[in-house]
């Protein structure tokens, strides 16, 4: 039986995989909010203008961070996809016409 929190995390990693870019955005902005906030913490004399220049440059590096756990994760579930996909027989060849009948004439079907 799966925990509540097991639930909880699967669900979000659904969302999450469902809406790849709304993340990056939402991350993104959390980023500078979470930045700007720290900064004005820190060093209250600071102007807006250098806070606001150093939360875009801190949300540009958690924002490539992210994308790049992005990009490992499609690696990962597209990896996982072909190796199932792999073992799958589709069969496509016996469904085909054969190319020449018994007497070895071509097959209309496969002539230009």
């Amino acid at each position: 039986m799966e925990s509540k929190m097991e639930r909880m995390s699967s669900s979000v990693q659904s969302w999450v995989e469902e809406h790849k870019l709304a993340t990056i955005g939402g991350v993104w902005a959390a980023a500078v909010g979470a930045s700007v906030a720290y900064s004005r913490r820190r060093a209250p004399q600071r102007a807006t203008s250098l806070r606001l220049i150093h939360a875009r440059m801190h949300a540009q590096a958690l924002t490539l961070a992210v994308l790049g756990g992005a990009a490992a994760m499609h690696y990962y579930t597209k990896t996982k996809s072909s190796a199932n996909a792999d073992k799958m027989d589709l069969d496509f060849y016996a469904h085909l016409p054969p190319a020449t009948d018994a007497d070895g004439n071509e097959n209309e079907r496969w002539s230009w």
